[in-house]
């Protein structure tokens, strides 16, 4: 794959075109204030509800989004170019608000709780800052929420910078923007600084005290004498909070010490009654209230019940270490990890209805920072609320039949769920995801496979890099019903990649019945469009079963389907034995499928409309034989549809007809519709 040629992804709103680059500058671009509808519109993944009914988690919330509320603020957006303010919105829109300035919500339902996403700037030399937000419901009972961006805006290379004035982390590396690899360029090139921003959002829970109703109206308002320059609302969740969970049977954490107030740390009185509860076969309660913990909490065969996530908060400090652990770990702080697999894991552990909040504010990857981690065989977790971690999940195996449930992951420095070294018959569903710094939902089989693991019914909005749904190697997987909205860059919605010292797919591979939308990024790499799912055969040959079949690929920036091999192994690694069926496309900026490998993949039942570009991009392996393109697609019957080139699977693209346009000009399509 040529990394010889630059360009830039396109930019979807002329009224976006100055784009934030953060530390107290105003966002520039955007449409005047306005007056929305004052009835609700309530979203899922910033669409109507209808397009992705029965996929995606079932929530208790209600989202709304900033730029279909009432406001006198600007509405920034849509755009989809990375490194901006309305790129990691949900929607690829926000309103921005200066002080005095508001946004207003018509509550859909009866709701005493609201969850605000948002961004501030950072700090001029990074590290965030603090700021308020005024809210009132219909004009009384004021409360202020002191926002932050302390855990937000990473800059520059991987691993990334909190600081924004930093020159490159890696100098001899590729960089896009100008076309060039530095160290091979006299005199080195220079960088706008800060340099890739991005990672810009967080967001924050408020109880309201007492119950609304629908009809009722939120106002988010900026108070006059900010000290922020502006402040960008995303969206508004508002929920009806049950009671809190009583269990007066158990092994209380206040019998031991703990400290409700969160002024003293409770970690001990957290090993005490687990022990106590290990000994009298009772489970662990914590209560409602906010408890210090600043190290991981071991289990094993214990069961640990909070009241719910909104009232027993478990929060901790990031605490660096003396001196390096053995497995690199430079800190600690919360979390709730199983014993290690060498250690022999542990079994029959059951964590529910509690918050892990961290304070993990950068990216090391070596640390153990996760909100749960180690080898947990025979587990569940469940109605969990996970924030600031370095990663919501984190399991090294081998270990064998846990399930995540009904659990809410956000605001990651790196992944929402990691499946690592040998996760088997171990499933996540039913959960939430939203601005993960990494994929927010992965299996990585390195050097040992992960089996039968599967990924249904989750919601996965806005990662901030890399991908919705990852799968690296494995046997037997499925990712269903699952719905994934607005990868911003390095990544897409669903991928399936031989990366990373994987072991290889084996078995049947199931992508069935997911939708994804706004996907199909732009690959700042190869400064070229992805697919809304893409295949990618970086280290070794890709020939497992593979069905994706029933999904929906919604609004796709570039492609809905990408397979593709990386140039310097372009001739060792093929895709074969893929299989696509009953596929609905609907919107595509260039191309249903590109492929840059050499392979095969056979077709039915691909329906597609607003097709941007050539239905079928093939350039194979890029060796342009005059037999045809190494990468074949069969032609099952029932591919329907197309866009501005005609229908998009022409008769005389097949079976492997080189149809190469490395970068087709970009067709934004309209907005999707009922099928």
């Amino acid at each position: 794959m040529s990394r010889s040629t630059t360009g830039t992804p396109p930019r979807w709103s002329a009224a976006a075109t100055a784009a934030l680059i953060g530390l107290g500058s105003v966002v520039a671009g955007g449409t005047a204030a306005h007056a929305a509808s004052a009835s609700p519109t309530v979203t899922r993944a910033a669409l109507d509800p209808a397009l992705v009914a029965g996929r995606g988690a079932s929530v208790g919330f209600a989202e709304q989004e900033a730029e279909r509320a009432q406001t006198n603020g600007v509405v920034i957006g849509p755009d989809r170019t990375a490194y901006t303010l309305a790129a990691e919105a949900s929607g690829r829109s926000a309103v921005k608000l200066t002080p005095g300035q508001w946004v207003e919500f018509t509550l859909p339902s009866a709701a005493n709780a609201i969850n605000v996403r948002y961004s501030i700037p950072d700090a001029p030399n990074g590290g965030g800052i603090t700021a308020p937000l005024d809210v009132t419901v219909n004009g009384k009972s004021k409360q202020t929420m002191t926002l932050t961006s302390q855990y937000s805006w990473l800059y520059n290379q991987y691993p990334f910078s909190n600081d924004p004035n930093a020159d490159l982390l890696h100098s001899d590396w590729w960089i896009t923007e100008c076309g060039c690899v530095p160290a091979f360029t006299t005199p080195a090139p220079q960088i706008s600084k800060p340099f890739r921003p991005f990672h810009m959002y967080d967001e924050q829970r408020l109880l309201l005290g007492k119950t609304y109703k629908a009809g009722d109206k939120v106002r988010l308002q900026v108070p006059a004498g900010s000290n922020a320059a502006w402040t960008a609302i995303d969206l508004l969740d508002s929920e009806l909070v049950g009671a809190p969970k009583v269990n007066l049977v158990a092994s209380n954490v206040l019998f031991f010490g703990a400290d409700p107030t969160g002024k003293r740390d409770s970690a001990d009185a957290f090993d005490m009654a687990i022990a106590f509860a290990k000994w009298t076969h009772l489970k662990v309660y914590v209560p409602p209230g906010t408890y210090q913990v600043n190290r991981h909490i071991i289990v094993d065969n214990v069961t640990i019940e909070g009241a719910g996530s909104w009232y027993t908060i478990i929060k901790g400090h990031e605490v660096a270490l003396s001196k390096p652990l053995p497995d690199n770990s430079i800190h600690t702080g919360v979390g709730f990890y199983g014993k290690y697999s060498q250690d022999g894991g542990s079994k029959n552990v059951h964590l529910s209805g509690f918050s892990i909040i961290g304070d993990v504010r950068e990216r090391i990857d070596t640390d153990q920072v996760n909100g749960i981690g180690g080898a947990l065989s025979d587990s569940t977790i469940d109605g969990l609320y996970i924030q600031h971690t370095k990663v919501g999940l984190w399991f090294d195996g081998p270990m064998n039949n846990t399930k995540v449930t009904n659990t809410t992951v956000v605001d990651q420095i790196a992944d929402g769920v990691n499946f690592h070294l040998g996760v088997t018959n171990s499933s996540v569903s039913n959960s939430f995801f939203r601005n993960t710094g990494d994929d927010a939902l992965a299996m990585w089989s390195e050097t040992t496979a992960d089996a039968n693991n599967t990924f249904d019914h989750n919601t996965v909005q806005t990662p901030t890099l890399a991908n919705g749904i990852a799968i690296y190697g494995g046997k037997d997987i499925t990712v269903s019903n699952n719905l994934v909205a607005d990868p911003i860059r390095e990544g897409s919605a669903l991928h399936l990649g031989t990366r990373f010292g994987a072991q290889p797919f084996s078995g049947t591979i199931n992508v069935t019945n997911n939708t994804t939308v706004r996907a199909g990024t732009y690959e700042l790499n190869w400064n070229i469009g992805l697919g809304a799912i893409w295949l990618f055969a970086l280290e070794r040959n890709m020939d497992a079963n593979i069905q994706v079949v029933g999904d929906n690929f919604l609004d796709n920036t570039y492609n809905a389907i990408m397979l593709v091999v990386d140039w310097p192994v372009k001739d060792q690694y093929t895709i074969t034995n893929v299989h696509f069926k009953n596929i609905k496309v609907d919107g595509t900026g260039t191309s249903v499928v590109s492929a840059r490998v050499g392979g095969s993949a056979t077709f039915e039942n691909v329906d597609a409309r607003n097709v941007g570009a050539v239905g079928v991009n093939n350039c194979g392996a890029f060796n342009f034989k005059p037999t045809g393109s190494e990468f074949s697609l069969t032609d099952l019957g029932g591919n329907d549809g197309g866009g501005t080139t005609g229908p998009w699977m022409a008769s005389w693209e097949l079976p492997n007809t080189i149809t190469c346009d490395d970068r087709p000009p970009v067709v934004v399509p309209p907005a999707p519709q009922p099928w």
